[in-house]
């Protein structure tokens, strides 16, 4: 996927730095442990083992732990029921998602693992 605008790609990687920075620091500031920080960060890729069954069924159990809906509706769970606890597995969650995107990985297209909606990622990439 080639960027519109000369300097959209930087800047989208960007927005997504700021928010990666904001969860860990907000984390840090909530007191969470970094034991469980660092623990819990790798975590939603284990929704990567949908693809055992398939590209199709793999692209669903990614994208629903790599979109940002999730997290948030925990987060604000977390802070109606004054749970430290779902706030600071938000925010883990959302940093993870953030440095994804970052990183330039995207939510799953049914055709296969490599295939995003930032376009293809791995050998044989066609998008900068």
């Amino acid at each position: 996927m080639k960027p519109l605008v000369k300097g959209t790609d930087l800047l989208i990687r960007l927005e997504w730095l700021a928010l990666a920075a904001a969860a860990v620091l907000l984390y840090g500031y909530a007191g969470g442990s970094w034991w469980l920080f660092a623990a819990l960060l790798l975590l939603p890729d284990l929704s990567m083992l949908g693809y055992l069954a398939g590209p199709r069924l793999g692209a669903v159990t990614y994208n629903a732990l790599h979109n940002l809906i999730a997290p948030l509706l925990l987060g604000v769970a977390g802070l109606v029921a004054a749970s430290p606890l779902a706030m600071e597995l938000a925010l883990v969650w959302t940093a993870h998602i953030a440095i994804d995107r970052l990183l330039g990985y995207g939510l799953k297209l049914p055709t296969g693992f490599q295939d995003t909606h930032l376009g293809r990622i791995g050998r044989g990439r066609v998008n900068p």
